[in-house]
C-alpha cells in the first residue's frame, strides 16, 4: 500500500492488514463530527471518530457559539416571538445566497425547534432573553440575537424573528457547546482516536469501505463496514486550494482554528464526488455594526451599496466581493458617542473633520463625492426615510459635523474576529462537497457515492454565496445528525 502524498482512493486489495473496523467511521470531531457520533451510535452502530489534532472541537470551539435556530423554539416563545418555519424558510432563502440549497433549507427551517429541542436536550444550554442591538457578538449572555430578520428587503419577505441562538457561556460559546457535545459522546460507547490524520478513502468496487490514517509516524487502516462520514471542515487554511477556487481570498485572515486543510474534500473528490460554490465564504469584516448603522458605509468613490441595518456578514461580503474592502464606515460626533462604551470594542475614527470636504481630502476621495452622498442622505433622513437602501427609519437622522470616518482595510476587528489579516478582514469558506439532505455525497452525475456521507464545512450546506451567523453550527449539527443516522443504517452496507 502506497504511503505518498496522493489523496487518490487505495483499493481495498492493497490493503494488507485492518488495523480498525467498526460500522460507522467518522472523520473530524467538531460539531458536525460530534452531532454524526452520537445519531450514529443512538442507530445501534459501533461508531470510531478519527480526529488529527490532539483533542476535539476544531473550529466549532473557537466560535462565538451562534446557532440559527427557529420555527418557534422555546427561547423564542420565552421572548415574545411567534416564529414559523416558513418564515424562517424565506428569509434564509433569500439571506442565503442564489442557489441555495432548497430542499436543506426547507428540511431544516421545518425541523429547526425540534433541533433545538436535541440540542438542549443533550446539555446544550440557551438563556431566554432578547440582545436587540446590531452587533457581531453581544457583550452579554442574552440568549437569542437579530441575524438581518428586521432589515429589507427580508422584512417584505417574511415576517421578522430574531432566530440568532447564542450557547450561554463566558465569552464565546463554542467551547461550552462542544464540552457538551463531548460529553454527550462519552456517555456512549463511540471511540476517539486523535492525533489521527485521515489521508486517503479506501474503496472496493466503487463503494467506499474506509480510511487510511496516520498516527505518530505510523500508517493505519480503518474499515467502515456501513460507511464513512467527513466532517473535516473548510479549506481556508490551505492556501493552494484558496488560490485554486476563491482568489480573492488570498492573503486574507482566517477565522480557524488553523486544521481546515480541506484535505476530507480533495479525498472525496478523488474519489469522484462533486463540489459547489466553492468560491463562497463568510466575511467578517472590521467594523462595529453600532456604528455603521448610526451612519453609512460607502466605497471609495463615496458611494452608499448597502442598507447598514442588514446582517453585518452581508456587508462584509459585499465589501470583499464587489468593493475589494476599500470602504470606509462614516459617522458623526452624535453617532460615535451612542454606541456604548462597551460595544466600540476600542476602535477608534482614523479620520475626524469639521467640514465633509476635508474628510474627502484625508480619505483620498474624489472632491464632492462623499459631500454629494451625505447630503443626499441627509435630505431624506431628515423625513425618516432611505428610498435608496431602505434602511430602517429607527435608524435614519441627518450627520452633522464634526465627521469622522473608520478605514475597514486598517484591520481594527472586533475581539470575537482575532486579529484580523490583510484588508481587516477574517474569513473561512463555505463552499464544499455536494451533499444530499442525509449527508450522502453526490458524484459528477448527481448518484450517491455508496458508503461516504458527509457534513458541516467540508459540504456546501445551506449556502450559496450568502451568509448568517449561526448558519455553521446549526448547518454542521443538524445535518450532522442526518449524515450519523445515514451512515449508521444497514441498508448504507447493501
Amino acid at each position: 500500500m502506497s504511503t505518498h502524498n496522493s489523496v487518490a482512493p487505495v483499493d481495498a486489495g492493497d490493503v494488507e492488514q485492518v488495523d480498525y473496523e467498526t460500522d460507522v467511521l467518522i472523520v473530524g470531531y467538531g460539531c458536525a463530527g460530534a452531532a454524526a457520533a452520537l445519531e450514529s451510535s443512538a442507530a445501534g452502530a459501533d461508531v470510531i471518530v478519527l480526529e488529527k489534532l490532539g483533542g476535539g472541537g476544531g473550529s466549532s470551539a473557537l466560535s462565538g457559539g451562534e446557532m440559527y435556530l427557529g420555527g418557534g423554539t422555546e427561547v423564542q416563545r420565552a421572548c415574545g416571538f411567534d416564529d414559523t418555519a416558513q418564515d424562517m424558510e424565506a428569509f434564509l432563502l433569500a439571506a442565503l445566497g442564489p442557489d441555495a440549497d432548497r430542499d436543506k433549507v426547507g428540511l431544516y427551517s421545518r425541523e429547526s425547534a425540534r433541533h433545538y429541542q436535541w440540542l438542549v436536550d443533550h446539555g446544550v444550554p440557551f438563556k431566554p432573553s432578547l440582545w436587540d442591538s446590531p452587533t457581531w457578538v453581544p457583550p452579554t449572555d442574552d440568549g437569542l440575537m437579530w441575524m438581518g430578520e428586521k432589515a429589507w428587503p427580508f422584512a417584505d419577505l417574511a415576517k421578522p424573528s430574531p432566530r440568532g441562538h447564542r450557547v450561554t457561556s463566558d465569552g464565546f460559546g463554542g467551547k461550552v457547546l462542544m464540552q457538551k457535545l463531548f460529553e454527550a459522546v462519552a456517555a456512549t460507547a463511540v471511540t476517539v482516536h486523535t492525533d489521527t490524520n485521515a489521508i486517503r478513502l479506501v474503496t472496493e468496487a466503487g463503494r467506499v469501505v474506509g480510511v487510511v490514517a496516520k498516527q505518530y509516524g505510523r500508517y493505519y487502516a480503518y474499515r467502515a463496514r456501513r460507511g464513512v462520514v467527513l466532517t473535516t471542515g473548510g479549506f481556508a487554511d490551505n492556501a493552494a486550494m484558496v488560490a485554486q477556487h476563491a482568489p480573492q481570498l488570498v492573503g486574507l485572515g482566517v477565522n480557524s482554528d488553523g486544521g481546515d486543510d480541506g484535505r476530507g474534500i480533495v479525498m472525496a473528490q478523488a474519489a469522484g464526488a462533486a463540489v459547489r460554490h466553492m468560491s463562497a465564504a463568510q466575511v467578517g469584516i472590521s467594523l462595529i455594526p453600532g456604528m455603521m448603522v448610526r451612519g453609512m458605509i460607502v466605497d471609495d468613490l463615496g458611494r452608499r451599496f448597502i442598507n447598514e441595518d442588514v446582517y453585518p456578514g452581508l456587508v462584509g461580503q459585499a465589501a470583499l466581493f464587489k468593493h475589494g474592502l476599500k470602504v470606509w464606515v462614516i459617522l458623526d460626533e452624535q453617532a460615535y458617542e451612542e454606541v456604548p462604551e462597551n460595544e466600540r470594542w476600542g476602535v477608534q475614527p482614523h479620520f475626524v473633520a469639521e467640514t465633509l470636504d476635508d474628510l474627502e481630502q484625508q480619505i483620498g476621495m474624489p472632491p464632492g463625492a462623499l459631500a454629494t452622498t451625505v447630503a443626499e442622505y441627509n435630505r431624506h433622513a431628515a423625513d425618516g426615510q432611505d428610498p435608496y437602501f431602505h434602511k430602517a427609519a429607527h435608524w435614519l437622522r441627518p450627520l452633522r459635523s464634526p465627521f469622522a470616518a473608520i478605514d475597514v482595510q486598517r484591520g481594527i476587528a472586533p475581539p470575537e474576529y482575532g486579529e484580523a489579516g490583510r484588508g481587516g478582514a477574517e474569513v473561512f469558506t463555505i463552499g464544499g462537497l455536494h451533499t444530499t439532505v442525509d449527508g450522502q455525497v453526490l458524484d459528477l452525475d448527481g448518484a450517491p457515492i455508496p458508503g461516504l456521507f458527509a457534513a458541516g464545512r467540508a459540504t456546501s450546506g445551506l449556502h450559496s454565496w450568502g451568509y448568517i451567523s449561526g448558519t455553521s453550527l446549526g448547518d454542521g449539527t443538524f445535518f450532522g445528525r442526518r449524515a450519523g443516522v445515514a451512515a449508521a443504517a444497514p441498508a448504507a452496507s447493501s
